[in-house]
């Protein structure tokens, strides 16, 4: 792919700006491509599959989704236009090597919030501006930028709910940047990387064929924000917690990706409640989740060690247990225990799973297996497609109860009782653990109790789960009681 205009210039355009886009893979209410657009200059679309050292790679299911946002992303670009370049590489070196070629003057991106991106940006954005290149950074990933809610001390909230009641007074003149309606192009072809070239689609095997529910990209995005309110968010509330149903959103894979940014979700509900067309207590409990977001991102730029370290360092002495075989088990989907199990298949075959699984199959694996919370983390960051650093963290650290704003040491899920309350027929498990479908609703979640229903194929597994909840539970509060 190459960016041409019809030119017999071979010299490069002079005062082209590059957008460098990362987590902000849209058109729409993007402020670094919109200030790019309004220069009036020529703009360079790059997309830079970063390999800067202390970067966190993509996991494999983030990979997958990557590949099909950067063709959609391909697609818009050239409906204004422009093209997208694609480079491999250490981010600082392909931008020295994109300003040589094209004579780039300018350097715009939207800010992210972790460390290494944090000091990776710092370190360019001196460096550019040293070399005579301007560069500027905005914000299109956050309602609130970290550094703009803290408490009445200056100091940044460890709780959420003080957090979210403050976070809100911000948001009053919320407004939407529009997408412009067209990219003026370099005058002279710059190359691109094909996409193919990176291999980010599984092959040999190709372990996606269950990710078809997915339609990443822009346009995908919208569709998904729009069948939500139209329709799923009514009765959010009481329906959330419900994994057979379908009452969540699932947009955190397009959020994490920047395809929809949380200015737009946040105005569409809030617009939607105010015109009547939806609940304003449900408008509200939705966008308390999104608010969770911006909390668990506030607390990673505010203490950058969390995904090494526990944000509690009490916690440091936990005797976690290296039990190779039980955790193979818990991401096989092969407990004995049904609703962490078709939790765990969910995640493998689709790269997503439901949220309230996601804390029942958490709790299990550190409180009932004893097993490190980076453990589940890194499992996590391999198989979810809206694996996003600061909430992938920050919940696990909730689950361990070492986190900021973090259940309690106590609240040991049982997966027995969490599946009855929030599965009670079974439909969930019986979806995605297809050999329990005749076991009947009333032992769904605790097989063992009648064998005789149980195929051989299902009492390998669910005739003797690997480990009792009872002595679980209690070897657990005992090592958190050690503390």
């Amino acid at each position: 792919m190459q960016v041409r205009k019809d030119s017999g210039d071979s010299e490069a355009s002079p005062g082209a700006v590059i957008v460098w886009f990362r987590k902000d893979l849209r058109i729409a209410d993007n402020p670094a491509l919109r200030h790019a657009a309004d220069s009036g200059r020529p703009v360079v679309c790059l997309y830079i599959l970063d390999e800067t050292p202390g970067v966190r790679p993509m996991g494999a299911a983030s990979l997958w989704w990557l590949d099909k946002s950067l063709k959609s992303l391909a697609q818009e670009l050239e409906k204004l236009g422009n093209r997208l370049v694609l480079r491999k590489g250490v981010a600082a070196d392909v931008l020295d090597a994109l300003i040589a070629e094209t004579g780039a003057t300018g350097v715009v991106w939207n800010r992210l919030y972790d460390k290494a991106s944090v000091d990776r940006d710092a370190t360019i954005k001196a460096r550019l501006k040293e070399a005579g290149v301007d560069c500027q950074s905005f914000n299109a990933g956050l309602l609130n930028e970290p550094w703009t809610v803290q408490n009445g001390s200056g100091q940044p909230y460890k709780v959420f709910t003080p957090y979210w009641r403050a976070a809100r007074q911000h948001l009053d003149d919320v407004t939407v940047e529009p997408a412009p309606k067209v990219l003026r192009c370099l005058d002279k072809a710059v190359r691109s990387e094909p996409l193919a070239a990176w291999d980010l689609h599984p092959t040999r095997p190709d372990w996606s064929k269950g990710f078809d529910l997915w339609t990443p990209g822009e346009a995908g995005a919208r569709a998904r924000l729009d069948a939500f309110l139209s329709g799923p968010i009514t009765g959010y509330g009481e329906k959330r917690d419900i994994p057979s149903a379908p009452a969540t959103s699932r947009l955190s894979p397009h959020l994490h990706f920047g395809e929809i940014g949380p200015r737009q979700v946040w105005l569409a509900a809030r617009n939607a409640a105010e015109a009547g067309d939806i609940p304003t207590a449900e408008a509200d409990k939705f966008l308390s989740e999104l608010g969770w977001r911006e909390f668990n991102h506030s607390i990673l730029f505010h203490w950058p060690q969390l995904p090494a370290r526990n944000f509690k360092p009490e916690f440091d002495g936990f005797p976690w247990a290296k039990d190779h075989a039980a955790f193979e088990a818990w991401t096989r989907g092969e407990t004995g225990y049904p609703i962490v199990d078709a939790g765990m298949r969910e995640l493998w075959t689709t790269g997503f799973m439901h949220n309230r699984v996601r804390m029942i199959v958490a709790s299990f694996l550190i409180k009932h297996l004893m097993i490190d919370w980076r453990e589940g983390e890194a499992w996590f960051w391999d198989t979810l497609v809206d694996a996003d650093l600061a909430n992938n963290v920050g919940n696990w650290q909730w689950t361990a109860g070492s986190g900021a704003d973090a259940a309690p040491y106590f609240r040991i899920f049982n997966p027995i009782s969490q599946g009855e309350k929030f599965d009670p027929r079974g439909d969930y498990v019986r979806r995605w653990v297809p050999e329990l479908k005749t076991v009947p609703d009333d032992v769904i979640h605790k097989p063992w109790e009648r064998p005789l229903h149980l195929s051989p194929a299902a009492r390998r597994i669910y005739a003797k789960p690997i480990v009792d909840h009872a002595k679980a539970r209690e070897r657990a509060l005992e090592a958190y009681h050690s503390l």
